[in-house]
């Protein structure tokens, strides 16, 4: 059976929605722009990101993690999120998987570079897309020795 045009459309704009959620990840955490990063979590959501920072809950437990633990540790980031896949797990649920890379300096000048996979579960109430769980695995956190990070002079 063939989709209709409004179901077509429908998952356009899941998928499009879901994109976002991914890029306002990155966008609010390098850029530290807070509101945008705290505005793609439901206020229950659960953020895995593992060794060596640990599990958080809900706005209270993510505003802990950004604020006292991870904007503390890097002096700058810059992620790119690629090669997002998304399942449908129903008409407000979803379930994504993402490769990411990030390149940054920590507070004590060190370069840094971090790959991991993001697996996330989408939910949507009252018409709106966002993270419910996302879970961190990394496949390497390396520092970039004799390698300085800095803007062109």
């Amino acid at each position: 059976m063939t989709a209709s045009l409004e179901q077509r459309l429908e998952t356009l704009e899941t998928r499009q929605a879901l994109l976002d959620l991914t890029s306002d990840y990155c966008h609010g955490f390098d850029k530290r722009d807070f509101d945008r990063f705290l505005a793609i979590w439901w206020d229950d959501a659960v953020w895995e990101i593992g060794p060596p920072f640990g599990s958080f809950t809900g706005h209270e437990g993510i505003t802990h993690a950004v604020h006292d633990i991870l904007w503390p540790a890097w002096a700058m980031s810059t992620h790119y999120t690629t090669n997002l896949h998304v399942t449908a797990d129903g008409a407000d649920s979803a379930n994504g998987v993402c490769d990411v890379y990030c390149i940054g300096n920590t507070s004590d000048g060190q370069a840094q570079t971090v790959a991991a996979t993001y697996r996330d579960h989408f939910v949507r109430r009252d018409g709106i897309w966002k993270i419910a769980r996302r879970t961190v695995t990394m496949q390497h956190f390396s520092p970039l020795t004799g390698i300085t990070l800095s803007a062109p002079q």
